[in-house]
Parts: C-alpha cells; structure tokens; sequence
C-alpha cells in the first residue's frame, strides 16, 4: 500500500458521519430582529435630526466660509460689522474702526482701559465715568498729529505745556497757588494785561532785571497806602520829557503871607532829611529852610 492510499483510508476512518445529525437555522429572527430594525431605524431619524438642526444653527448664525454673522475672520485678524456686546473681558492688541465711520466704547457704568505689564501688574489705567475722565499712569502725554510734538504732559514732578500759545479764556482768569516762572507774559491784541492779588502782595523777581513797557499807552501803578521804588546799588533813573508830581504838600513861611492875597505859581521843590518831597513858595533865595516846619509832621 503505497502512502497516498494510507492517508486517504485513515481519513475515511476518521470523518464523522452525518446521516443522523440534526440541522441548526443561522441568523436572528423572532423579537431580536424586531429590536434590531428598530434601533437601526431610531439611529437614523436622529442622524436626519442632528443634520436639521446643523443646518438650521448654520442658516441662523449666518455662517459663512469667512465667518460668522458680523465676525469676519481676515488675515488681519477679526472684523466686526455693527454694534457688538461683550458680556466678560475683551483681550486684544489693537482695536481700529473703519475708515468711514468713528470707534464708540459705550457702558451704562463707565468704560476702563487698563495696561499691564509682563507680570500681569497695572502700569496704566484710562477711565471715563459718568463725571470725571480719571488717567492713572507714570506720565501723561498729548502730541500733535502732525508732527508728534509734545503739546501737553504731566508727571509726578512738573507740567510741561509745549503749545505756542496758551489761552485762558475764563471770566476769573488764570489762579495760580505758587509761584510761576515765565520768560514772557502777553496779552491779545487790543487787550489788556492785569496781574492782581487781590488780598495778598505781588511780587516779580528776575536775577537780571525786570522790564515793564507800554509802546502805545499809558504804565500805571496804583497803591493803597506807600509805592516803594528801591535800588540797592545802582540808581533810580526817570527820563522823561515832563515829571510831573501831583498833590505834594506845600510849606509856608512867615515871608510869604504877606503876599498871599497874590497868587502863587511858582514853587521850590524841597526835600526833608526823612526824604519826603514838598513845595515851597519860590522866592529870591531858597525858601526851603523857611517852610521846613512841614518835616516835623512825617
């Protein structure tokens, strides 16, 4: 018996026979079936539920490939068209409008621009309220926008105001606490320049002098009680072409009084050793010492 014919008589001998067995159906039929058509079915209505309201939610919010509604996404970053509300706090770096319309920042309370540092501290803040615009910062500053001149800026320790003129138009004027230094002060033209304290002194100090001129009009200076004009080592100059003192006082002397019922016109002007000035009836001679009762009364 060769080999072939071996192995084929041994499997022969081992194969089951199946002349009795019993045949067993393959599948799922009854109440299985049923539960199986069913949850296939209800996942599909809910899948054609889900796409609806995708596509309800995209038609709503206007979705588009740009963006959403008025939020437009460019390559600049995000548009927004119309008035927006922001419910929790906006970060951002740069905020623009459009050019042919004006950025509004609007709050029923009041509106806060705060800037932070790298650690997260408050450098500066901008708030504009009801009443006041508060601006808390190391140094506060306006420029032009012409050239970026500093117009105004404030610090902790000065004010410097860089416009070429500075306008107080108010009805009081301009009231300064301290002193005020100036190289130049002017008014408007056909105007007048009133410097007053109305309950204290007044005082204009400069190392090099102090000029006061009138080119077209009149220099007066008016007092209460004494007018003080004081040189500690120089001398007071007066050049004019007529100097005139009014409301001197005028001495008399026995001499004169026989002459009174003639008018006197001409006067000698007399000084006391105390520097008071006053007038004394001209005569042939000096008649200063004649009317010098007058000192005794300064």
């Amino acid at each position: 018996m060769t080999r072939e014919q071996f192995i084929l008589a041994t499997q022969q001998n081992h194969l089951p026979r199946t002349e009795n067995a019993q045949l067993y159906p393959v599948g799922i039929y009854g109440w299985r079936k049923r539960c199986l058509y069913f949850f296939v079915l209800l996942l599909l209505v809910t899948m054609i539920v889900n796409l609806a309201m995708t596509i309800w939610i995209l038609k709503v919010m206007n979705f588009t490939v740009d963006g959403m509604g008025n939020l437009r996404v460019t390559k600049k970053g995000i548009r927004l068209e119309g008035i927006s509300e922001f419910l929790l706090p906006l970060y951002v770096k740069e905020i623009h409008s459009r050019k042919d319309s004006p950025l509004i920042l609007q709050s029923d309370r009041n509106v806060t621009v705060n800037a932070r540092n790298h650690m997260g501290q408050l450098t500066g803040q901008l708030t504009v309220g009801a009443d006041t615009v508060e601006a808390q910062c190391k140094r506060f500053e306006v420029r032009a926008s012409e050239d970026g001149r500093v117009l105004f800026s404030a610090d902790e320790d000065a004010i410097t105001i860089g416009a070429e003129k500075l306008k107080v138009t108010g009805t009081e004027g301009a009231v300064f606490g301290h002193s005020v230094e100036t190289p130049h002060i002017r008014a408007e033209p056909s105007q007048d320049l009133r410097l007053e304290s109305p309950t204290r002194a007044l005082i204009m100090e400069a190392p090099r002098g102090v000029q006061v001129s009138a080119a077209a009009g009149d220099f007066k200076a008016t007092c209460r009680k004494e007018l003080h004009l004081q040189s500690t080592e120089g001398e007071i100059f007066l050049n004019a072409d007529k100097i005139r003192l009014g409301n001197l006082p005028t001495g008399s002397s026995s001499s004169s009084s026989s002459s009174s019922n003639s008018r006197q016109t001409v006067y000698e002007l007399c000084v006391c050793p105390s520097g008071k000035l006053y007038l004394s009836p001209a005569g042939v001679g000096s008649t200063c010492q004649s009317s010098s009762t007058i000192c005794l009364w300064s």
